[in-house]
């Protein structure tokens, strides 16, 4: 043996410090996440999303969408018949430094108000 005494080992016939053993150690520890880790991705694997499971979502989807756009095109209407006057609009336009098309967004969505546009712009 060496003379190390108490702080080696031997296997099959050859010595090896602690030192030595304890990267072995912590090898085995990170393959055993490593195993846990494949388990979990051969469970997704196996598992098969249907055809019939996407086109329904798929459907759920499109309908979402031109729920969305339906609402937005019945607002922008709505907002179009509000009357403005153009000088509230150039008011606006001068003072902020916005775009015209901004400055009447807002004017119509408070209804002509240039008080509470100016405030919802403003804030």
């Amino acid at each position: 043996m060496s003379d190390e005494g108490d702080n080696a080992a031997t296997t099959n016939g050859v010595e090896t410090s602690e030192e030595e053993q304890k990267p072995q150690k912590k090898a085995a520890k990170h393959d055993s996440g490593a195993a846990d880790l494949e388990k979990v991705t051969d469970y997704a694997e196996e598992q098969e999303i249907s055809s019939q499971d996407i086109n329904r979502a798929m459907s759920l989807i499109g309908d979402k969408r031109s729920k969305e756009i339906a609402e937005r095109v019945a607002r922008q209407n709505e907002l179009a018949k509000v009357t403005i006057k153009k000088e509230d609009v150039e008011l606006i336009v001068q003072e902020l430094e916005i775009p015209r098309s901004q400055a009447e967004l807002k004017l119509r969505e408070y209804h002509g108000n240039v008080v509470e546009a100016l405030i919802a712009l403003t804030n």
